[in-house]
């Protein structure tokens, strides 16, 4: 039986945002920090991201899987046309617990 290629092939580049220390070496901004910046750019787009826009400032799934599941944003996929076919997308979108988690208030 000859190999075959897989049906369909999804490609996530793999992006990882890095800084550098005093002392000149390079490491990754920690998890708060990260957490931090997706939940300010879910903050500042009123219908929330898509995965792909996410994906494109640096923010890998299992990132915006970990934001789901903490409650600080929900996930929905919608169905659109793009070149004449129908294509389903997640969008994110912050919470309310979220948005408290930037301001720093407690839950009342």
């Amino acid at each position: 039986m000859p190999n075959r290629a897989p049906l369909a092939t999804v490609h996530r580049p793999s992006v990882q945002m890095t800084a550098v220390s005093k002392q000149g070496r390079k490491h990754r901004p920690k998890p708060h920090r990260r957490r931090r910046r997706a939940l300010e750019l879910l903050a500042s787009c009123a219908d929330g991201c898509t995965e792909a826009i996410l994906i494109a400032h640096g923010f890998t799934v299992e990132q915006m899987v970990e934001l789901v599941r903490i409650g600080h944003a929900t996930a929905q996929t919608e169905r659109v046309i793009a070149g004449g076919r129908a294509i389903e997308i997640a969008r994110i979108k912050i919470t309310e617990a979220g948005r408290r988690a930037l301001t720093g208030k407690p839950m009342q």
